[in-house]
């Protein structure tokens, strides 16, 4: 069974795909989200198979959307456009399909037989922008802000979550995760649980036992284990 995610901010279109793909049996649709920060959610706590994205969407694109995916989670992708001339331009000859809204049913079952055949993994580095994170969403109360990159001075993960430390001191929780902000963002692991702005550090304390710490730019502390104090220091270009 290919379980499906459909992400689009148009209710209709969303309908229009839900209702031509409960055609095919082997298909099950087991989720729609009407935003690219719905999405991220929803794909790291049900891991579809497949996620048919629209390119387009207000706040975050599709696009953008994939920087913010975790690289070892990543569904296989149909893009969904309105635009003939940029789909073709993006995706022909690559490992990805699209979709026209609205979908064409034909179009679909020969989108979803290639879904179906065993096919090498899809190269996110073919999209331009794809594998660059430049903003980190993060989510509150009835609230989704888009963190800068510069603005970041840390990153910790706990039981409850990844959390994004500010340069202003507050923290904010994404759905990120640890892996994927390490892998897209440039910054660097200091600690299991930690990563650090390089950007924003301002020194480095050594400790007994072979442990230090990192004090950011905005006066965080910033805990460094034995086994991340060599490579982190290599980063900084320090001896």
């Amino acid at each position: 069974m290919m379980r499906v995610l459909i992400v689009d901010d148009e209710p209709l279109a969303r309908q229009e795909l839900r209702i031509l793909l409960a055609e095919a049996p082997d298909v099950q649709v087991i989720g729609e989200c009407g935003n690219a920060i719905e999405a991220i959610g929803a794909i790291n706590r049900e891991a579809p198979d497949v996620v048919f994205l629209d390119i387009q969407m207000p706040r975050v694109s599709g696009l953008e959307m994939l920087s913010m995916l975790d690289p070892e989670r990543m569904p296989r992708v149909v893009f969904l456009t309105a635009h003939d001339e940029y789909a073709v331009q993006a995706f022909e000859g690559s490992a990805f399909d699209y979709l026209l809204k609205p979908a064409d049913p034909e179009r679909l079952r020969k989108t979803l037989q290639r879904l179906r055949r065993d096919r090498p993994p899809q190269d996110m580095s073919a999209l331009k922008g794809a594998s660059e994170l430049r903003r980190i969403p993060c989510t509150g109360v009835n609230r989704i802000t888009l963190v800068p990159l510069e603005e970041v001075e840390s990153i910790v993960s706990r039981p409850g979550g990844v959390y994004v430390v500010c340069a202003d001191g507050q923290e904010r929780f994404t759905e990120l995760t640890l892996n994927t902000l390490q892998e897209r963002s440039g910054f660097i692991r200091c600690h299991r649980q930690h990563l650090v702005n390089p950007d924003r550090v301002r020194e480095i304390r050594l400790i007994e036992g072979g442990v230090a710490e990192v004090r950011t730019a905005g006066g965080g502390i910033v805990p460094v284990s034995r086994r991340f104090l060599g490579p982190l220091k290599a980063r900084l270009s320090i001896e």
